[in-house]
């Protein structure tokens, strides 16, 4: 399969999954025991994780009202950023996080309408 159909074979499809964490050196320590998944650093404040299925992340938060009141952040992929966000907005989503760049990427953060925040990333 060529990279262009690679990534017609993901758009809009989940890609990737983010949660929060507290304490990100507790949070590697933890899966990666428990579970046997592997991590890659970007900073102080994100890693990233392998081997659970889905590719995801963690990013350093504050303590909120006790355990449970993260809410992981699902992570679509797109071929094409710009004509999913124009999807979005014509279907009354609204954007939450605008377009920003990251290593390896560019991401949006969108709500549904209907009580969901999803984010949208691509190269």
């Amino acid at each position: 399969m060529s990279n262009a159909e690679n990534h017609n074979a993901n758009h809009h499809k989940i890609n990737y999954i983010e949660f929060h964490s507290t304490d990100i050196a507790q949070t590697k320590k933890f899966y990666s025991t428990v579970f046997g998944w592997t991590f890659q650093d970007w900073g102080p404040d994100y890693v990233s994780f392998k081997g659970a299925g889905i590719d995801g992340g963690f990013v350093k938060d504050e303590p909120h009202d006790g355990p449970g009141k993260f809410a992981p952040l699902i992570v679509l992929y797109s071929a094409d950023l710009a004509a999913t966000e124009i999807a979005v907005r014509m279907e009354g989503g609204g954007i939450v996080v605008p377009t920003f760049e990251f290593p390896g990427g560019r991401r949006f953060h969108f709500a549904d309408g209907a009580g969901n925040v999803l984010g949208v990333w691509s190269e």
